[in-house]
């Protein structure tokens, strides 16, 4: 009875060492995270594009700088280097509050599978490699930035998304995503796949990052919203500067007769620290394209001013040139002057991280 006894203390002992181990392994958290921008914004010389009237705009801005957003991100931890890995993130207008979009969660909601061997996978809705992109650009993807000239092509988000990043391999990584347009009878129709490559090392960072959107109808009509786009650029350190080039291509070889189909897109940039709470940003993008589309430059500079480090102040100013067939805005979200003109943008707030 004694050994019998003894034999059901040691499996209960066992039973609740079991558990307790188990407990430790699934240790989780969930974060919550966010960043609220706001301001004001002067813009010049805005035509009309049905009367033809040109006029200026002086507005609150919300998302100038960076969006505002709110999300939920956590993970838990599954033993043997592997993590569960979820995120819920909805990008919203500070000066109305209104979101981006009808979605509850319209950037990212995704859940996978994260490991140190052999990488992460997800699946759900994210941003189509805006991310990586947002790294070599100088203004990190304000409205006067990499996807003014443009038109917001590089901005989007996708659905039904199943992505792969591989681990760190000496500094390599690479990563894949396929967005499923999930259309009756074609695999094509409203399909988006990325492909990046990217390499970081001590001063040094290199991108090459391939994004191709499809229309309803599986094809790359539209050079502005369904077309092929390839970046290559990358970042160098120099003490309290960091330099910044890119070359941008886009096609859309399906687009209608007398549109472009082609632009060829580049910058280059650099950002300044003059003391730990000031950085100096300056910036300039060039866009060209086909069939009688024209070319312009845009010149930016700004400043980023920390009171605190999650707090900050923040100040654009901005101007493009269009030439003689051109009709480029220098902010992404309004009209251009006209064929030919200059406009001229600028904007300044305040934002605050937690």
């Amino acid at each position: 009875m004694t050994f019998k006894r003894k034999h059901i203390g040691c499996a209960v002992a066992a039973a609740l060492c079991l558990g307790a181990t188990g407990a430790a392994l699934a240790q989780s958290n969930t974060t919550l995270y966010g960043r609220v921008v706001g301001g004001v914004e002067y813009v010049d010389k805005i035509a009309d594009p049905t009367t033809g009237q040109v006029g200026s705009l002086t507005r609150a801005a919300g998302n100038h700088w960076g969006t505002s957003l709110f999300g939920f991100k956590g993970t838990e931890d599954l033993g043997g280097g592997l993590k569960a890995i979820f995120v819920l993130e909805s990008g919203f207008s500070s000066t109305n509050g209104t979101t981006n979009g009808s979605a509850l969660f319209n950037r990212r909601s995704y859940v996978g599978l994260s490991s140190t061997d052999w990488g992460t996978l997800q699946v759900g809705k994210n941003l189509l490699n805006s991310d990586l992109l947002w790294s070599i650009d100088p203004t990190g993807k304000q409205f006067v930035g990499s996807a003014t000239l443009v038109r917001g092509r590089n901005w989007p988000g996708a659905d039904n998304v199943v992505e792969y990043t591989t681990p760190n391999w000496g500094g390599f990584t690479a990563n894949a995503q396929l967005s499923m347009g999930e259309q009756p009878g074609s695999f094509n129709k409203r399909r988006a796949e990325g492909l990046s490559l990217a390499y970081a090392a001590d001063a040094l960072e290199l991108r090459a990052i391939y994004t191709g959107r499809r229309d309803a109808n599986g094809n790359f009509s539209d050079v502005y919203s369904a077309s092929k786009e390839t970046t290559v650029g990358g970042t160098y350190r120099i003490g309290n500067a960091k330099l910044f080039a890119a070359y941008d291509y886009i096609t859309a070889p399906d687009s209608a007769v007398g549109v472009p189909t082609r632009l060829r897109h580049g910058w280059l940039g650099v950002r300044y620290d003059l003391s730990p709470a000031l950085t100096l940003i300056g910036a300039a993008y060039r866009v060209s394209g086909n069939n009688n589309a024209g070319n312009a430059t845009l010149l930016m500079a700004g400043a980023d001013y920390y009171l605190s480090k999650r707090t900050f102040l923040y100040a654009t100013v901005g101007g493009v040139n269009n030439s003689s067939t051109a009709n480029y805005a220098a902010d992404v979200t309004v009209n251009g002057p006209g064929a030919g003109k200059a406009q001229r943008v600028f904007y300044t707030g305040i934002g605050h991280v937690f």
